[in-house]
């Protein structure tokens, strides 16, 4: 896969109200939500679900951590402990088995499931975090980075001047509150005191219901074909955590005594909004398919069964009970002798970027305050995450990206600049015509703003002079495909792919765009406040090889997933 780097099994700290000059908050369950998620903890009794759901009266006079929902190890989901009257949550070694597993057993009453085992946790500063995951993303090789840039690059996300696996490293370096190591059964939680790490307790609720998923559903079996399918697949998994941190935080000063940190993210975060954006629609959109698994069928029975299948595009997530299954989009080698299609480890170089990454390509610039063909008014409405259901993409039916190289730009000493002696062919299905030239319309306004300007003589043929994203490009429309090429020159683009940019007058014209306004509180400034932090349930692991998939491709090294 092309497109994801790690995999984030993780909580994520959700875009706070625009305008707020404060750093980002956690996630605001509107009030509908916060309804359903607090009769649901109390009344849903799944049969399937292991152990046995107690009423807030009705104690069993011997309970046990195996058998009794919402009791952990001698300690009830509603018990008081010292570490509650404290103004931070700094907790000492002895301190921390307790809260732990008090709250393993508040996520247990939330989600009707008992733990089968135990979970480690530790407790790190945000420098110690860096230092210890700069190595996942150290073994990539020559043509895995080329693989990356071009992708990427394709999408407008990184440019020339950019390694795509340092962009993608800052953004988890930056963005990740805590994970889950599946491999270790171990829960990390970043805190931003350096001087006396403090446990962020909703961080630890949501990485504990991905412990719980993999004890009772076995997360190592949801390794999806391609990017959008490992995004999809996380749709469900980091939508059950965050459904669960809801309602979880619902309960905190209400109900239940929760430990709340002192030290809030400080400063402007460096972070890549195009990588980010395309990470983070699981955590956005995630809870709303998970309200509607419960709302379609038997509450959490219908989210068990899920586990066994799991949505397989983003769209399904994006657009709850559509069930939309991705159509079967290839592209056949139509390159001449001096091109190829680029294989890393004997593999094709492909993916499928899915409607989430082309949404977040198209807003990748909308917090940076330039033009973007999404602006920030259309992606943060308000509410809890990003908007993800945009007309430009909400047609989407399936795409297949193929990286071509020469001998020469497989073998450069430099993959990163060697991207623009690459290129690429991107074909993309629609649900109709109407859906493919809604598409194209976004690409055409999103090489306007790199600068684009028409190739004479070359039908439907773009040119970007200067650059990161210097290069030629061609756009075929038939129908409900479309498809896009490009390649460093304009003879370069028939050599990557068979009559493409034939002479002849152009069917459609690069527009100006008047979408320039912003979300007061957005931009350059103040974008660090809309940031949702990746990590809260973070399954971190740096992948196949492939940028690709959810936040995790690899797994074989799921330290890398959040």
């Amino acid at each position: 896969m092309l497109l994801a780097a790690v995999l984030l099994t993780g909580g994520v700290v959700g875009p706070v109200a625009a305008g707020s000059a404060a750093g980002p908050t956690g996630p605001s369950p509107s009030a509908s939500s916060l309804s359903a998620v607090s009769h649901a903890a109390s009344t849903d009794a799944p049969a399937s679900s292991p152990g046995v759901v107690q009423n807030e009266t009705d104690r069993p006079e011997d309970p046990s951590t195996e058998d009794t929902v919402g009791y952990v190890e001698g300690y009830w989901y509603d018990d008081e402990l010292p570490v509650d009257d404290r103004d931070d949550a700094a907790v000492d070694d002895d301190e921390l088995d307790p809260v732990v597993y008090r709250s393993m057993a508040r996520v247990e009453r939330i989600r009707n499931m008992t733990f089968a085992d135990e979970v480690d946790v530790e407790v790190v500063s945000r420098a110690e975090y860096r230092q210890n995951s700069g190595d996942r993303f150290a073994n990539v090789s020559e043509d895995e980075r080329l693989e990356h840039n071009v992708a990427y690059e394709a999408l407008f996300m990184v440019d020339r001047e950019t390694a795509a696996t340092d962009a993608t490293e800052s953004v988890y370096g930056g963005a990740v509150d805590g994970y889950y190591d599946p491999e270790t059964d171990e829960i990390v939680i970043v805190s931003e005191n350096p001087d006396t790490p403090e446990l962020n307790e909703l961080t630890l609720g949501h990485e504990l219901v991905h412990a719980l998923q993999d004890q009772r559903f076995d997360l190592s079996q949801f390794e999806g074909e391609t990017n959008d399918e490992e995004v999809a697949m996380n749709g469900l998994i980091e939508g059950d955590a965050a459904w669960v941190e809801r309602a979880y935080e619902s309960r905190c000063g209400v109900e239940w005594d929760c430990l709340s940190t002192s030290t809030e993210r400080s400063g402007q975060l460096d972070v890549n909004w195009g990588i980010y954006f395309s990470v983070y629609q699981p955590y956005s959109d995630g809870p709303d398919y998970v309200s509607s698994l419960r709302q379609q069928g038997d509450g959490w029975d219908a989210v068990n069964a899920a586990y066994d299948d799991p949505p397989t595009s983003t769209s399904a997530v994006i657009h709850p009970g559509s069930e939309r299954e991705p159509a079967d989009v290839s592209v056949p080698d139509r390159s001449d002798d001096a091109w190829r299609q680029l294989e890393v480890d004997g593999e094709v170089a492909n993916d499928t970027v899915g409607e989430a990454g082309m949404v977040a390509m198209f807003a990748a610039d909308a917090l940076d305050g330039q033009q973007s063909v999404i602006a920030s008014g259309e992606l943060f409405t308000g509410g809890e995450g990003y908007e993800y259901d945009h007309s430009y993409t909400n047609g989407w039916a399936g795409d297949e990206l193929v990286v071509y190289a020469t001998d020469e730009a497989a073998s450069a000493d430099d993959p990163t600049a060697a991207a623009g002696d690459a290129g690429y062919v991107w074909r993309t299905q629609w649900q109709s015509a109407a859906d493919a030239r809604q598409f194209r319309d976004g690409y055409l306004e999103l090489l306007d703003h790199h600068g684009a300007e028409a190739v004479d003589g070359h039908r439907d043929t773009y040119v970007i002079d200067d650059g990161g994203y210097a290069g030629v490009y061609y756009f075929e429309h038939d129908g409900e495909t479309l498809t896009l090429v490009r390649a460093p020159s304009v003879d370069d683009l028939s050599a990557v792919e068979a009559g493409a940019a034939p002479e002849g007058e152009d069917t459609v014209e690069l527009g100006e765009s008047d979408k320039t306004e912003t979300v007061p509180g957005f931009g350059a400034p103040a974008a660090a406040a809309a940031i949702a932090v990746l990590g809260a349930g973070a399954r971190l692991a740096v992948g196949r090889g492939r940028i690709g998939s959810r936040t995790q491709s690899n797994r074989t090294d799921d330290s890398t997933r959040d």
